[in-house]
């Protein structure tokens, strides 16, 4: 049997094809139970966070494997195989190791070296465990990856390169600020009581709101979560619990507002949002139809005076798109040289002044210039003036959304007063990012934890068929005793004792060197045929091998994780 991951992320899929493909808890229950009833599947693991759904099996065959898993993934998402497949990864044995190792220490992550990832691992694989999807391969996968996850965040300053979604998207809202003096003395509501709502709460909470309302479907959920905050030591926030259906009044008085549920649909539409703001206000609000961008609200940048009465504009002024430069670079990408001439021209000695005509001896000198330089490095220089734009207003609400699918209306970044991180926005921000340095030390660990899992794989894989050569050859030992107690009865017990002891000495020297040897050469790449070649050379019961592995996996199957 071979591991194989079958699964899309935020590296290999849009934001919009995520939320459409996320998994309830339900869809994953049945999902591996699904999985572990097809033919190439013997165990199963699915990893759903809020940017990844990965799907982990133990399989016999690898191209059966990729079609069924991928099968079943486009099934319980609800997004076509047609559609879903040129999103999908995936990872074959010691590749899938890797994988989850560098998932694991956060390398993976659209926060490189966020710690929340842990966890998730963590509750993916109780939830194997509880549905008995996880056999010997996926719990010692998924226990060290843990493992290496946790050493990777205490031997090196990975946690430096990146922070949890949380605080990263708090950075965003505060606009490169500092955290703490944007946060202080904001009221905050959290929407959900979940992990990622849980620790936003938290995290709000020290960074100094002077208050936190905790909204959640189970009312018992969101207070006790606004109980643990108010009881907490490290920080002096009120919090108290409220009903969904108080969300509306809390917006109205809320500064920040961070929603993460597993609702499949809006939690907040715009319209509630610009209600929210216009209570805060007594303004009217509409959306900004270009984000803010824009000079006048719904109306385009206009062409420079007279430009569209001049005939020697070599552009067709009709097609100008909203905010195109008609003197700046972008307009003449693609021009002739005769063109370009022509549209140099027009620039210097028309709609840059109308009022100050050059001779025509300045005009030639300008455009043979212009045309050498375009001809050097493809370009003319910007001439255009910055026209004036006007500046959004200041935010007055500031709403982060970290569910999948999306909580908040997309829509509301359009709202004057409002500003929206969303996943989409910090997968932006995240890329740019800068990289620590501890992340190759991080990576070192994981090639390095990748390969002695996978020694302790192909040793444990010669282990059953030691343990059967042991037994056998304890059975012979103890047939020979026996026959010789029949043919030599007048021996007393010592003299019994003496001739066992020799026997089971002489047995133990014979397969001492074999045995530790086997088991180096089977931690090797390619060492797995070592014990196909230790039953055939000592005829061992196919049937006694496998009797070992299940006992093995039996009691495997106990350990839960840490």
């Amino acid at each position: 049997m071979s591991l194989l991951v079958v699964g899309l992320s935020h590296r290999s899929a849009p934001v919009s094809v995520l939320e459409r493909a996320a998994l309830t808890v339900d869809a994953q229950t049945k999902l591996l139970q699904d999985t572990v009833a097809a033919e190439p599947a013997t165990e199963a693991a699915v990893l759903a966070t809020c940017n990844r759904i990965e799907l982990y099996a133990d399989v016999d065959k690898f191209h059966a494997g990729v079609a069924e898993l991928s099968t079943l993934l486009a099934q319980h998402s609800g997004v076509g195989l047609e559609e879903l497949t040129p999103y999908l990864y995936v990872h074959y044995e010691d590749r899938a190791v890797h994988h989850l190792f560098s998932v694991a220490c956060g390398l993976d992550s659209m926060v490189v070296g966020e710690g929340q990832i842990l966890g998730q691992i963590k509750d993916s694989l109780a939830r194997a465990q509880d549905l008995h999807t996880a056999g010997k391969l996926l719990n010692d996968l998924f226990q060290q990856a843990l493992r290496v996850g946790k050493r990777a965040h205490s031997e090196t300053g990975i946690d430096r390169a990146g922070q949890s979604l949380v605080t990263f998207g708090l950075e965003q809202l505060a606009a490169g600020g500092d955290v703490r003096e944007w946060a202080a003395g904001r009221r905050a509501l959290v929407i959900g009581a979940g992990s990622m709502s849980s620790l936003a709460a938290a995290t709000l909470a020290r960074a100094g709101v002077a208050e936190v309302v905790v909204a959640n479907r189970t009312f018992d959920r969101a207070e006790r979560l606004a109980q643990i905050l108010a009881e907490s030591d490290d920080n002096a926030v009120t919090a108290r619990a409220v009903a969904m259906d108080a969300v509306p009044d809390e917006l109205t008085r809320a500064d920040v507002v961070v929603s993460c549920t597993g609702a499949t649909g809006l939690v907040l539409t715009a319209e509630a949002v610009a209600h929210a703001v216009e209570g805060r206000t007594g303004q009217p609000v509409a959306l900004d139809e270009d984000g803010g961008r824009t000079a006048v609200k719904g109306k385009a940048p206009q062409p420079p005076a007279g430009a569209g009465a001049d005939e020697n504009c070599p552009l067709d002024l009709a097609a100008v798109q909203p905010g195109f430069s008609l003197m700046g670079e972008a307009a003449v990408a693609g021009m002739d040289a005769a063109t370009l001439e022509q549209h140099a021209a027009w620039v210097a000695g028309g709609a840059a002044d109308r009022r100050e005509r050059r001779t025509p001896e300045t005009d030639a000198e300008l455009i043979t210039a212009l045309a050498a330089t375009a001809a050097t490095v493809g370009r003319i220089p910007e001439r255009r003036r910055p026209e004036p734009v006007a500046e959004r207003p200041a935010p007055l609400v500031f709403l982060l959304d970290l569910a999948m699918p999306r909580d908040i209306d997309a829509a509301a970044h359009r709202l004057a007063g409002v500003r929206l991180v969303d996943i989409e926005s910090l997968a932006e921000a995240s890329a740019d990012a800068p990289m620590a340095a501890d992340v190759d030390q991080v990576r070192r660990i994981v090639s390095d934890e990748v390969a002695a899992f996978g020694a302790a794989q192909r040793a444990a894989h010669i282990t059953p068929t030691v343990v059967a050569l042991r037994t056998m050859a304890a059975d012979v030992v103890a047939g020979e005793i026996a026959r010789l107690d029949g043919r030599l009865p007048d021996l007393d017990e010592r003299q019994r004792g003496e001739i066992r002891q020799a026997v089971h000495r002489v047995v133990d020297k014979l397969l001492h060197a074999p045995t530790v040897r086997v088991k180096q050469l089977a931690a090797e790449p390619g060492g797995a045929g070592y014990a196909d070649a230790l039953r055939t050379l000592f005829d061992l019961d196919p049937e006694t091998v496998a009797a070992v592995s299940r006992a093995g996996d039996s009691t495997d199957k106990k350990d839960r994780p840490a």
